[in-house]
């Protein structure tokens, strides 16, 4: 499970709200699930420890992979928004994982994250203060919870990835804030994104909502491009870096 902090949310965090309580422990995590074998894989599926080959792709995309990138990414998105319809209280994440995974490969695609430097599951499920990259297991989702459900799939060769943050039961307040306002943060960050601007800008934007909303920005984690490669350039920081010009 990834590193734990405080409550956060999308990559915004509230400095003043103390950890899960009881903090979210890792559960057990069960089999690795299989792909049919007529299902494309990318590269690193099938590289010892499933590491990727170096960066190779351009941070330009050709209009081909521009087209598949939209259908790609389009199947993402529904894929995570059929796993929303499920997730209620009491549910497991490794439950999560297994309608995402099954989802996947129903529509002939690979579910990215699966074997990816060794990552054991289909889908990141992140609870609370875990920031991302939370491996599904068998602990239960409980009123209160906020998690994070990211969502990549690789077909066509590109990988399409997206995520959100749902709020389980009766959410404290606090929480309820942390996620509406991140929401708004990411939209700040995506009316950054036009020709001719920095990539600095989009962390700028993102920063300056979630200050001005007494919240911070975690430093640790930053987004990525998405194409060819599962976490390809640009390297997007959510917060203020002059150096990304």
């Amino acid at each position: 499970m990834a590193k734990r902090k405080r409550r956060v949310a999308a990559g915004v965090g509230v400095g003043s709200i103390p950890v899960s309580h009881p903090p979210v422990r890792p559960g057990l995590v069960s089999s690795r699930r299989g792909v049919p074998a007529g299902i494309e894989r990318p590269p690193y599926a099938s590289r010892p420890g499933g590491e990727p080959h170096p960066p190779a792709s351009s941070l330009v995309r050709t209009p081909t992979e521009l087209d598949a990138m939209r259908r790609t990414g389009a199947l993402a998105a529904e894929v995570l928004i059929a796993a929303c319809g499920h997730v209620r209280v009491g549910m497991t994440t490794d439950a999560i994982d297994r309608f995402v995974h099954e989802a996947a490969v129903a529509a002939g695609a690979y579910p990215s994250p699966l074997g990816y430097r060794g990552y054991p599951k289909s889908v990141c499920t992140s609870v609370n203060e875990v920031i991302c990259h939370g491996i599904p297991d068998s602990r239960r989702l409980a009123s209160g919870d906020i998690v994070n459900i990211d969502v990549t799939v690789y077909r066509e060769g590109v990988h399409g990835d997206t995520s959100v943050t749902l709020m389980i039961g009766d959410v404290d307040e606090h929480s309820r804030r942390l996620v509406a306002e991140t929401r708004v943060a990411l939209y700040k960050g995506i009316g950054a994104v036009r020709a001719g601007a920095a990539v600095s800008d989009i962390g700028r934007a993102i920063q300056n909502h979630a200050f001005r909303r007494s919240l911070g920005v975690v430093r640790e984690f930053i987004g990525h491009g998405v194409g060819t490669e599962f976490h390809s350039g640009l390297q997007v920081p959510h917060y203020f870096d002059r150096r990304q010009g």
